[in-house]
């Protein structure tokens, strides 16, 4: 048997995930990206373990100070260090990114499995016309009817992040779970009796994961750019710092000229983003069935 034939034969055996994971791998600008995004996040750790950026909101000296050696970034109006405020600022990131990305993508794909599984039941109609309800309520009005009614709850924002980021996940799951339950493994279950919640949660559910991995990773670039959006607006983060609170703060100072603090925020946001999108793309080329042979 020749080498070529050995080699072919051996690629073929190989898991969806083995093949994703080598063509990701040759994908440079993928691979670049998520250099950046893992830069993110130990910088967003290193700020949870208090290495750095927990000083944010000490006033150190007067304000407006230019870049230096002491503070790289210059501080704000206040004397605080805009280098500590937008460091911590990438933990608040990361840690909206993380919990919407995680709750929205568990309850999206679980009630996504459930109506695709049961398409047609009373059940399907009840879940498609539940999210069909949300998508139709403008988001940011939604979330600001939300932090009028938890008016003193610091995760109101998260709240309705997570009650409206599902919908596309569950849509998308739902359409996918439709096409495999009529796969034969899946009729050889029915047969032999396994209950339909473990056909679903064992044995269809993790032949989605590729899409789940997906749609996880577009709802934390998401939620980072909705909480910057919504602090700006006053409707986030009611507990410590963010870009989009150093934005808002930066409003009036650009227009005397003091461009440190909107400058700083916004760079960190628009390399994160586009790094992340980048991933995203690289990410769902790679696990994409129909290009990975």
């Amino acid at each position: 048997m020749s080498a070529t034939k050995v080699k072919s034969e051996k690629f073929k055996k190989e898991s969806l995930w083995t093949k994703a994971f080598f063509k990701f791998i040759k994908d440079k600008w993928g691979m670049l990206a998520l250099f950046v995004v893992l830069i993110y996040f130990l910088i967003a750790l290193g700020v949870w373990l208090e290495f750095f950026g927990n000083h944010w909101d000490e006033l150190l000296e007067s304000g407006y100070s230019p870049m230096s050696m002491k503070h790289w970034f210059g501080t704000n109006i206040n004397g605080q260090d805009i280098l500590e405020r937008v460091l911590y600022g990438t933990k608040t990131a990361f840690q909206v990114g993380i919990i919407v990305a995680l709750l929205a993508t568990i309850i999206g794909s679980s009630l996504g499995a459930v109506a695709g599984f049961c398409s047609g039941s009373f059940v399907d109609t009840i879940i498609m016309w539940l999210y069909g309800c949300l998508d139709a309520i403008p988001y940011y009005l939604f979330v600001a009817a939300i932090a009028f009614c938890l008016p003193d709850n610091p995760y109101s924002m998260h709240i309705a992040m997570i009650s409206t980021f599902w919908s596309s996940t569950c849509r998308i799951i739902r359409g996918e779970v439709i096409k495999i339950k009529h796969l034969e493994y899946v009729e050889a279950a029915h047969s032999i009796g396994v209950p339909k919640f473990w056909i679903i949660f064992k044995h269809i559910l993790p032949n989605t994961s590729h899409i789940i991995l997906v749609q996880a990773s577009i709802a934390f670039v998401s939620a980072i750019k909705s909480e910057v959006i919504l602090s700006f607006l006053g409707l986030g983060v009611k507990e410590g710092t963010s870009w989009g609170i150093i934005i808002a703060e930066s409003t009036n100072e650009v227009t005397a000229g003091f461009f440190n603090n909107f400058l700083s925020a916004s760079i960190f946001l628009f390399v994160l983003v586009i790094a992340f999108n980048i991933f995203s793309d690289a990410l769902q080329d790679a696990l994409d069935p129909k290009k990975v042979g």
